[in-house]
Order: C-alpha cells, then sequence, then structure tokens
C-alpha cells in the first residue's frame, strides 16, 4: 500500500478511513490532527530553510538543523551525536563529514581521550543557528498576526500540555521517521 501524501495522491489510509465516526464533539476527524501538526512543522521549517538560502546557507538542511543542535556549545563525538539523533554511529559519521564539507563543523581531538574527535560547530554553524532562531521568531510572530497572538500562545500552551517534557526538544527526529 502506498501511503504517500501529495497533490496528486491521496493517502490510501486516511481514504480507507471514510465512514470512521469522529470523536464525540469533535468537527474533525482524529487523524488529520497529525497531518495538521506536520504540515504546521513542514510550513515552518520550509520557510525556515528558505530564508536562511537567502541569508548565505543554501546548503543547510533540516536534519543539519537537528545535527548541530545535537552538536551544541559543548560538542560531540560522532557516538554521541548518534545517539542523540537516534541514528547508527556510521549515519552519524556521514553527517559529521558532510557538514564539515559545508563548513557548519570542524573537528579537534577530545581532551579527555585523544583517540576520539569532537565534533565542534563553527562560526559558521553558529550563524546558522543563530540565524535560525531569529528566523522561527519572524515566522511565529507571522503566525500570530494571522491568527492572533494568543490563539499561538494557547497552542503552544496545549502542546505543552499534552507533550510529555522529556519529550518536548528530542532531537531523533530523523531516527524516528527512519531516516
Amino acid at each position: 500500500m502506498d501511503n504517500m501524501v501529495d497533490d496528486k495522491k491521496v493517502n490510501q489510509v486516511v481514504e480507507q478511513g471514510k465512514g470512521i465516526p469522529h470523536a464525540e464533539g469533535a468537527d474533525t476527524p482524529g487523524w488529520e490532527l497529525p497531518f495538521l501538526l506536520l504540515a504546521g512543522f513542514r510550513s515552518l521549517i520550509d520557510r525556515l530553510h528558505t530564508e536562511l538560502a537567502a541569508q548565505g546557507h543554501p546548503d543547510a538542511r533540516p536534519a543539519h538543523g537537528f545535527a548541530m543542535q545535537a552538536i551544541g556549545q559543548d560538542g560531540a563525538t560522532a557516538s554521541e551525536l548518534g545517539r542523540r539523533l537516534g541514528i547508527s554511529k556510521q549515519a552519524a559519521g556521514k553527517t559529521a563529514d558532510r557538514l564539515t564539507a559545508l563548513g557548519y563543523v570542524s573537528t579537534a581531538p577530545d581532551p579527555t581521550d585523544a583517540r576520539r574527535k569532537l565534533l565542534r560547530l563553527t562560526p559558521h554553524g553558529l550563524d546558522a543557528l543563530n540565524r535560525s532562531a531569529a528566523i522561527f521568531e519572524s515566522l511565529r510572530a507571522e503566525w500570530a498576526e494571522s491568527v492572533g497572538p494568543g490563539r499561538v500562545h494557547d497552542l503552544e500552551a496545549a502542546l505543552r500540555t499534552v507533550v510529555p517534557a522529556s519529550d518536548r526538544y528530542r532531537l531523533d527526529a530523523a531516527g524516528w521517521l527512519g531516516g
């Protein structure tokens, strides 16, 4: 079964759900919520990357942002990067190699173990993260202008209520999605 969702193809799983009654009091079917959340996320990320490209980061990809966040201010080994992202050490190594080639990350000897190499964000990587933060603020402001600041605040508060605190800032989306 093909579960592809795009302009040309309707999700067959959803299509099969026609006729399933909505939860009591709901005006939309339950399956629509995850699609709306994903579409909102994707809309923000796509707009972020369009703006990042215009601001000097044309090669930045969503996975790069997750990886740079996982590397963080203190750096990380490839093994740590893999664990934080929920991907294999080999996949983490490939991601680190790509980030290095793009100038977002450099490697340095680990001061606690000379056999290991630490990945560290470069000024270019830090610039990408700082610009991302500013762009996200601007995109949030656009949403607030469109639907009202109170509704955006209510949406965020509702998500904080239903999403366990331990899951709010997880970086392992690529591993969870099977990437």
